[in-house]
């Protein structure tokens, strides 16, 4: 959590120095359509997809202490992603004019701006091939249990568009953030290589086509594949949509998910990829129950946290966009738009939050199909929601981007409470009466936290919004947690005690 905390304050940064610099105006609009496509090669081959299969493998290797076995395993795979990255990047650079026009950004009608969108996507397609070694090796160092390397990596990917924005954009405009996002993807496998010493690390030249092992990767991985490519689908289709809406609405729909993605990355991303190692064993040890209980625990302690994060964002999304972005090139509109979007994206953050740790529970069990179809079907939901509810926004007299935020938010609520049914009956049950008393004692103290906020932000009113928006977060977040602590939820002191006992232990 500390290095994704840290992760998160620094692209925290690097956000408000891109709105400062670009604004919403055409060229960030360009470079965001351009980044889409280099994301979803990451993804589709390198990321959540062969994570999830990755992973749980190579662990069982260690479990049973077959090391050798681990690593021949991992070299065959990384050789194979490295081959494919390259082919797939290669035949993104050769047609790049025609996927920007046809399936990035069909709704930009400056010539200037379709150019200036395939020159940034071919710098930027070097960026999945490093990201995809920085992948391998990221799930390989969480598989040992070695969590702050990984968590630091995005920090350090951050840091390099930090400098990019400071040193090439000056000179070379877009073109050096573009450049920037080169040197931070470098920079985010640089961190990650100490991490090897010590592991007895081995190399070797295979692809591993006769190696069951890889094979086991491929049969687990393929039907994640075909859930992200779903997911992968429907943010082109916002992109494609929100091409086609009122200038800056595809930077706008940008900077809200970022936001909304902030807390979820500290909160859920962080718990889900601590337990999944955790996960793993416990199924090669076959302990089935420590599992169903160690996942009814971290389920809690998500909606414990991801609750009252969703409320104060909806609260306080003026006051925070304000905050952070109003400056330069990004005027008062730009913050309203924002704002809008943010409203209806944070209204999924639990969802969002939760289904960081149920999919992984499926994946540590290693069941990728089930979470696949549920993901196909609510994503599939999620493109045809986008134009029902951009069409509905749009007649009722509203930015559109807001239907986009909330075909998102509420397919993917759908899609976490399906997944917590099916893996509540894999179980046998996971004890919910116990996990609703939580709940209810959750909403109770989060709904004192949108009270006291409510009358904070009208008494400052006229106030700035550093101080409206920022004091308010801190005397909702104590509010909640002094409630909370009062109605004897167990994580308001269980998480606390864990924090400082980490801590004294470290020290």
């Amino acid at each position: 959590m500390f290095g994704m905390a840290l992760s998160s304050v620094i692209g925290l940064i690097t956000t408000i120095l891109i709105t400062r610099t670009f604004g919403t105006q055409s060229d960030i609009n360009a470079y965001f359509a351009a980044n889409r496509l280099t994301e979803i090669l990451f993804v589709l081959v390198s990321g959540g997809a062969l994570a999830s299969a990755y992973l749980p493998t190579f662990t069982g290797f260690l479990t049973r202490g077959d090391l050798r076995g681990a690593w021949r395993m991992a070299s065959a795979v990384a050789n194979l992603v490295l081959l494919i990255l390259v082919l797939a990047c290669g035949i993104a650079w050769i047609f790049a004019p025609w996927v920007v026009d046809h399936i990035l950004a069909p709704g930009f009608s400056d010539t200037g701006q379709i150019e200036l969108t395939v020159s940034l996507l071919r710098i930027m397609l070097i960026t999945p091939i490093l990201f995809g070694m920085s992948g391998l090796l990221m799930a390989t160092l969480q598989a040992h249990q070695n969590f702050i390397l990984p968590a630091l990596a995005p920090a350090a990917y951050r840091l390099g568009m930090i400098l990019g924005i400071f040193l090439f954009v000056p000179k070379w405009g877009i073109y050096g953030l573009a450049w920037g996002v080169v040197l931070g993807t470098c920079m985010h496998l640089i961190i990650q290589i100490p991490g090897l010493r010590g592991k007895g690390a081995t190399y070797s030249r295979t692809l591993g086509l006769d190696d069951p092992a890889v094979a086991e990767v491929g049969r687990l991985m393929l039907p994640r594949l075909l859930g992200v490519a779903v997911v992968q689908i429907n943010f082109l289709v916002n992109t494609n949509l929100a091409s086609r809406m009122a200038e800056g609405s595809v930077s706008a729909l940008t900077y809200a998910f970022a936001l909304m993605i902030m807390p979820q990355a500290i909160i859920a991303q962080a718990i889900a990829i601590a337990a999944l190692p955790t996960f793993s064993a416990q199924v090669a040890l076959g302990q089935l129950k420590g599992m169903r209980d160690a996942l009814a625990a971290t389920l809690r302690g998500v909606v414990f946290l991801a609750f009252p994060a969703t409320v104060g964002l909806i609260l306080l999304r003026r006051e925070i966009v304000g905050a952070l972005f109003e400056r330069g090139l990004f005027d008062s509109q730009s913050t309203e738009l924002v704002a809008w979007a943010l409203l209806w994206f944070a209204a999924g953050l639990l969802g969002h939050s939760l289904l960081e740790v149920v999919s992984r529970a499926f994946y540590a069990l290693h069941d990728t199909r089930t979470p696949v179809l549920v993901g196909v079907g609510a994503m599939s939901l999620n493109v045809l929601l986008s134009i029902l509810f951009s069409l509905a926004f749009l007649r009722l007299g509203r930015a559109p981007i807001g239907g986009l935020a909330l075909a998102n938010s509420l397919a993917t609520a759908i899609e976490a409470t399906v997944l917590l049914w099916l893996i509540h009956r894999r179980f046998g049950g996971m004890d919910l009466r116990a996990q609703r008393r939580g709940i209810t004692a959750i909403i109770l103290a989060s709904s004192a936290m949108a009270v006291t906020i409510i009358i904070w932000l009208a008494l400052t009113g006229d106030q700035s919004v550093w101080i409206s928006g920022g004091a308010g977060i801190v005397l909702g977040g104590a509010v909640y947690w002094l409630v909370a602590l009062l109605l004897g939820v167990p994580d308001a002191k269980e998480i606390p005690e864990a924090i400082f006992k980490r801590g004294g232990a470290d020290a």
